[in-house]
């Protein structure tokens, strides 16, 4: 059955493959998307949103202009080393754009015409999705599911030695999420995502095909995918790939049997200091754990599946959704 997604995104590297992925699965019907501040601006956001759309073709999928600012105030700290000045790695769109998009309030009227079918993606800063349960809570309970890209469990963080990214960011907002879903939120937080390694001899497969179908859309992923991989090589030799832990989250939801959770009670730490941003999870195997919202925490997940479904996948891009 295939899934209707509304996709919140901060639209850096890994965030613009996962919208290609979500484009080119037969699976995912993509309802909207939400370019929110976080890898890069707001702004830049909303133009990554309309750059694809243009390249896919698929200006029928809306995109919608999110948070400029976490909850706590503070101005938000991109990662150009990471996803490019741009988010897009070394590529430089050109395009002019309306930068009003469409109204945030859109979003409203997708779950309402679709109730119990949505399922919101998550993998950027929760700053949008808490605003949308404050503007709109009983439409949220319409939502069919939440699936988060956010936290690290009994791992290190990205960020700080024990936070990731997206919940340091905005963890009032995460917390909110957590507290205010009415269904069990799907956690599949960096320990389990830095796992989803991609190499480059796979992605040189992939650009030698969309080189010779002609594909412009398809013809983005390597330059996005180079700049990425040479972050993370730099920062860890040992790497033989780049994770990508936003495409791991939309193939989650499309391949539950292939991703292994746990009952979790989750909370994330919002107090000023050194824990600031950590997620925290009672992994302890007592009958009473800590009284915190229990959600599903992913632990595991088959790589083996989720390469070979993304290889295929992404070799749609002439057959589905996209364009040559």
């Amino acid at each position: 059955m295939v899934k209707k997604i509304l996709f919140f995104s901060d639209f850096g590297i890994d965030d613009n493959i996962a919208v290609l992925y979500a484009f080119f699965n037969k699976e995912i019907e993509l309802v909207g998307v939400v370019a929110d501040y976080g890898n890069v601006s707001k702004q830049d956001a909303m133009r990554n949103a309309a750059y694809i759309q243009e390249l896919t073709g698929r200006k029928d999928v809306p995109a919608f202009a999110g948070a400029e600012l976490p909850l706590t105030g503070d101005p938000p700290a991109y990662v150009p080393d990471v996803h490019g000045i741009e988010g897009l790695g070394p590529i430089i769109p050109d395009i002019e754009v309306d930068y009003t998009l469409e109204n945030f309030h859109g979003i409203q009227e997708i779950i309402e015409k679709n109730p119990g079918e949505i399922n919101i993606v998550n993998v950027g800063r929760l700053s949008s999705l808490a605003a949308a349960f404050i503007l709109y809570p009983e439409t949220m309970k319409k939502v069919k599911g939440f699936y988060i890209m956010g936290g690290a469990f009994n791992e290190p963080g990205n960020v700080t030695p024990v936070a990731e990214a997206n919940f340091y960011g905005d963890p009032y907002a995460a917390n909110i999420l957590l507290t205010q879903a009415k269904t069990p939120v799907k956690i599949i937080p960096l320990n389990v995502t830095s796992g989803a390694i991609v190499t480059p001899a796979l992605i040189n497969e992939l650009d030698e095909y969309y080189h010779s179908i002609g594909s412009e859309v398809g013809k983005l992923v390597k330059p996005m995918f180079d700049y990425y991989y040479k972050f993370y090589k730099e920062r860890n030799p040992e790497l033989t790939g780049a994770p990508l832990h936003d495409v791991l989250t939309l193939w989650a939801l499309v391949h539950e049997d292939h991703v292994v959770y746990r009952d979790i009670p989750v909370k994330v730490v919002v107090n000023i200091g050194e824990a600031f941003g950590q997620s925290i999870g009672d992994f302890r195997s007592y009958i009473d754990k800590a009284v915190y919202p229990v959600h599903q925490v992913a632990v595991n997940f088959n790589y083996a599946e989720f390469i070979k479904d993304f290889y295929k996948t992404m070799k749609n891009s002439q057959t589905h959704n996209g364009t040559g």
